[in-house]
């Protein structure tokens, strides 16, 4: 290693990749270290784009949110990249899901009856069959606003109304930063869910024109629920840390509610997918699977697998 990786092998005029192995990563004010018995190599971040970690190696949380704050992929491999061992995806290996929901989304009499059953999860009365979907956001927004005015009078924490700058974080109240914070937190969980059960986060039906629309979707089933009655509690309690002291009562919230078990049921539910809540044979999700052997003779690589076909690698495999 040492000075060779100064000058990092690009793929192109843009792109760089990065073989780490038998060290440490760690953050660095605003680039990365890379730590050996040798010496320490310092990382030009913001021309990576893929780095593989191979043996040996390990790396700090924030190194971590560098790498994801700059767009920079990450796999776990062997020795010169020979194997991959894991690297970011989600727990399926089927595509049905993802087709379902852009066949919803690409037909607009079925978009609309999503987005009617989406709002209907949020109110407890039916809602009038002539409706237009600008009624419904209308009543909607109405919902919401009334939900903050409720928490804040049951609270005693002063509410004007939804306001903060990304920009400028600390310009905003304590409430206001704390409900950001506290969906920040559902919006981790929902995206997490989504892409587990092989969805797009991407391809939403209210939200759109964003890569979490989706996620945006999934969350607001819950906001007046969870994290809107949360926050003012919270806040009530001392509007100093909020930020901190919030996504931990999010994460016993989160616990005690079993919201990780009702994301997926509650998905299938709005895409008038209810007989699809879970495996079907041999989609595995979740589980450890391994790849056929594509050296067989007569195979086309990469073609995929009949059912009860492959391997599985035992111990003493290569």
């Amino acid at each position: 290693m040492g000075k060779d990786l100064k000058i990092v092998p690009r793929f192109d005029d843009r792109w760089s990749y990065l073989y780490l192995e038998h060290g440490r990563l760690e953050k660095e004010q605003r680039s990365l270290a890379f730590y050996r018995k040798d010496g320490i190599v310092s990382l030009p971040i913001d021309q990576l784009a893929f780095v593989m970690l191979g043996p040996g190696t390990t790396l700090t949380h924030a190194a971590m949110k560098a790498l994801a704050e700059n767009n920079c992929l990450v796999c776990w491999g062997g020795e010169q990249g020979v194997r991959l061992y894991a690297h970011s995806t989600g727990g399926t290996h089927f595509s049905r899901r993802l087709l379902r929901q852009a066949m919803l989304f690409c037909d607009d009499k079925k978009r609309l009856q999503v987005i009617r059953r989406m709002y209907q999860k949020r109110f407890p009365e039916p809602l009038p069959e002539n409706a237009t979907i600008e009624q419904v956001r209308g009543m909607e927004g109405a919902r919401m606003r009334r939900a903050y005015a409720e928490a804040s009078r049951a609270t005693g924490v002063p509410w004007q109304a939804r306001s903060y700058d990304q920009g400028n974080w600390h310009s905003a109240d304590p409430a206001n930063r704390a409900l950001s914070s506290a969906n920040s937190c559902l919006y981790g969980l929902c995206h997490a869910a989504i892409l587990s059960a092989g969805y797009s986060p991407a391809i939403g039906f209210i939200h759109t024109g964003r890569l979490l629309s989706f996620v945006y979707d999934i969350a607001d089933l819950y906001k007046t629920e969870l994290t809107i009655p949360l926050t003012f509690r919270t806040v009530a309690e001392s509007p100093k840390d909020v930020e901190r002291r919030v996504r931990i009562a999010c994460r016993d919230l989160f616990h005690e509610s079993k919201l990780m078990k009702r994301i997926l049921p509650d998905i299938a539910e709005v895409l008038d997918a209810r007989d699809d809540l879970g495996e079907s044979p041999g989609e595995l999700e979740g589980k450890i699977i391994t790849l056929a052997d594509r050296a067989e003779v007569g195979r086309v690589p990469w073609e995929p697998l009949g059912e009860g076909q492959g391997r599985t690698l035992v111990d003493g495999d290569p």
